[in-house]
């Protein structure tokens, strides 16, 4: 497709988004309050240089709803979704944009965690009575950082992977276009939070992406098109704060200070604490919670040295703590989902996501025994994003546990990470004596980024890291394999073929 008919499908979308915002009133309703939070936001949206999240669009959506009525709400939704998921598409195929991806889901993941720390903070969940109108800020952040984090997955999984990516290549088949190339694919945040975390990131293609939100909508009907919008918004005056979510415990008082929250691509921070981001969500362990053991898994394990037998003896029955944590976590999220409380459910799995990484095989039993597979699946992306070290340790610990499934799962969705955090990711399974997952990760690497990105990876620790890229590179393609051992020879890498 050429740049042009990119270009048009993004302009289609602008012209609809600017058509839809015409129907609204700029005074009430949750575009009035974007328009007051965030006015350099919505109009780089309308004027084409941004495409606004779908959560986004859900709300404008719903304002629709409360003045024309939910049946013609749910016809323009139809519109929307189909036109959204265009302009998305060809935004993301415009050249440069996957770094932009990565960085644009560190920047959510750290308001994620600052939502979450507003809403420990306003006492939400507590035996003390909560600051209602900042629990109902900080949830709506929160919902709303998850969902463009989820969004932005999936995003990145389809900009860096073609379909099929996982299936066994025999060599010197033809290389799906765009596997290889020197092209990357730009990103830009939106679309809702998903039911659930794709198994694994190369079930997430192109299609997938495009229907991963708008199509929600679409097919919601009226009742939820209706629901999108906070009862009251309408009546609100310029002045006044409009309800929160369904899902939080009451509206915000008027003339309370608004926290501010990731509402457009270009997040407006303005507390002093946030202006550093955060890596991930890695929230403190659970008051009950054991330290976490400082054996020789992984930091301390000598280069050499097999742990492997010792491992599957070490996790052949869980920790007593382990299995406690386990199921006091799993009781709640069970009473969190019960009455729809998705946001503290997710901070639930972020506590989790910090606890020792022998103690995950316990939790996995019991959130499958619940019915909980879609926040295990939503777990392991949150581990995925965790320190190297703490990632090496989370997978040997799934693997030793007789769980290579998930082991994999966790592994090919580190591949987004900085080549330098592979680099200490692969080290670290190699020094615990985890061959297989350190080659499974290279292997996932080689796969979905680019020769230049294994360039940088095997900068690291070119004695360690040189084999072992090669031998990934060529389990794909002898083309592959060349495009890697080039790219080492530019980069100057000792041990370069």
């Amino acid at each position: 497709m050429t740049e042009r008919q990119d270009a048009w499908e993004v302009q289609e979308f602008t012209q609809y988004l600017r058509d839809l915002v015409t129907l609204l009133d700029p005074g009430s309703g949750w575009y009035g309050l974007f328009l007051r939070r965030d006015p350099a936001g919505m109009r780089a949206c309308l004027d084409g240089a941004e495409i606004p999240p779908w959560d986004v669009m859900e709300s404008l959506l719903g304002d629709l709803a409360v003045l024309r009525g939910a049946a013609f709400a749910q016809r323009e939704s139809v519109r929307a979704a189909g036109l959204y998921s265009s302009s998305v598409a060809a935004h993301d195929r415009r050249p440069g944009g996957r770094q932009v991806l990565v960085e644009r889901l560190e920047l959510m993941r750290g308001e994620q965690a600052r939502a979450a720390r507003r809403l420990r903070a306003a006492g939400a969940g507590g035996t003390t009575r909560p600051d209602e109108e900042a629990a109902a800020w900080a949830r709506d952040d929160h919902v709303r950082a998850t969902a463009r984090c989820s969004e932005l997955r999936e995003r990145l999984a389809a900009a860096a992977v073609p379909d099929g990516w996982f299936r066994t290549e025999v060599p010197g088949e033809r290389e799906v276009p765009g596997v290889q190339g020197e092209r990357e694919v730009p990103g830009v945040p939106g679309v809702p939070e998903l039911l659930e975390a794709p198994d694994r990131a190369g079930d997430a293609g192109p299609e997938r992406v495009a229907k991963a939100g708008p199509e929600r909508v679409a097919k919601a009907g009226p009742e939820r098109v209706a629901k999108a919008v906070p009862e009251g918004v309408v009546k609100a005056g310029p002045e006044r704060v409009p309800q929160a979510p369904p899902s939080a415990p009451g509206p915000p008082a008027p003339g309370r200070r608004r926290p501010r929250g990731a509402r457009f691509a270009g997040l407006d921070m303005d507390e002093a604490d946030d202006a550093a981001v955060l890596p991930a969500p890695v929230l403190p362990l659970p008051p009950t919670a054991a330290a976490a053991p400082r054996g020789a898994r992984f930091a301390a394990a000598p280069p050499g040295d097999d742990t492997s037998g010792g491992s599957a003896t070490r996790a052949a029955a869980p920790a007593p703590e382990a299995h406690r944590a386990a199921v006091r976590a799993v009781e709640r999220l069970v009473r969190l989902r019960a009455v729809g409380s998705s946001g503290e459910a997710h901070v639930v799995l972020c506590e989790a996501a910090g606890w020792p990484a022998e103690w995950l095989p316990a939790l996995a039993v019991e959130l499958h025994r619940a019915g909980l597979d879609a926040d295990w699946a939503t777990l392991l992306w949150e581990v995925s994003s965790l320190p190297p070290a703490r990632l090496a340790s989370a997978a040997g610990a799934l693997h030793a546990a007789g769980r290579p499934d998930d082991c994999g799962q966790l592994l090919r969705q580190g591949v987004a990470r900085p080549a330098g955090e592979i680099a200490a990711a692969v080290v670290a399974l190699q020094r615990a004596g985890r061959g297989p997952q350190a080659r499974a990760l290279l292997g996932a690497f080689v796969r979905v980024r680019t020769p230049q990105d294994a360039a940088k990876v095997a900068a690291g620790d070119p004695h360690r890291l040189v084999p072992p890229l090669l031998a990934a590179a060529r389990a794909v393609s002898p083309a592959r394999e060349r495009d890697v051992a080039h790219a080492l020879r530019v980069a100057g890498i000792a041990g370069a073929p």
